[in-house]
């Protein structure tokens, strides 16, 4: 995969994720700088989500741990536990920041 490549389907990850918060309604600040993303929950909790270019991975750091996720097919895959970026997310939401999120 070429780096042009890589960008724009983080783009268009980071791009989903920010627009399924709005349409959601929760209370989750969502901040995009420099190619990482914060969310912050309303109960002070923070994921970061970003891109490691090198490697062509996108990486989300929870209180609880990091994953590396690496594009199989058309879907972002942990490789430690072979979960799926979006709805990881989802379910840290709900266990870490008290937040129903459908991603």
């Amino acid at each position: 995969m070429k780096d042009s490549e890589f960008h724009a389907l983080a783009d268009a990850i980071y791009q989903h994720i920010e627009e399924c918060i709005d349409r959601s309604g929760v209370d989750i600040d969502c901040e995009t700088i420099g190619g990482v993303m914060t969310l912050t929950f309303e109960n002070n909790i923070k994921f970061v989500i970003n891109r490691q270019e090198p490697l062509h991975q996108i990486w989300l750091a929870t209180r609880e741990n990091g994953h590396h996720f690496a594009l199989q097919g058309d879907k972002w895959i942990d490789n430690r536990q072979g979960v799926e970026l979006l709805s990881w997310l989802s379910l840290q939401a709900q266990r870490q920041g008290e937040t129903e999120l459908a991603l």
